[in-house]
């Protein structure tokens, strides 16, 4: 199995989310079907980032962890600058 680290954005405020997963796709229709506590609020969501961690799950949750630090998330505002 492989795990995924993801970044999603709000389309109410711009915010980004970012988590982990062995199943984004699903996950990402669980956060926009209000499964999800701390993302229920500011739907709709739009997946802007993925990244294969293979088949480590204490990789992609490190690299969850650096993406929701503070430099994490200016690079996940670089890579989406919004047009």
């Amino acid at each position: 199995m492989s795990y995924y680290v993801y970044a999603i954005q709000s389309g109410k405020d711009n915010r980004i989310y970012v988590g982990m997963s062995s199943n984004v796709n699903k996950r990402v229709a669980e956060h926009n079907r209000k499964r999800v506590f701390s993302t229920k609020g500011y739907i709709p969501w739009k997946l802007i980032y993925t990244e294969n961690c293979g088949e480590s799950r204490q990789i992609a949750r490190s690299r969850e962890k650096y993406l929701k630090s503070g430099i994490g998330k200016e690079f996940l505002k670089q890579i989406n600058i919004p047009r």
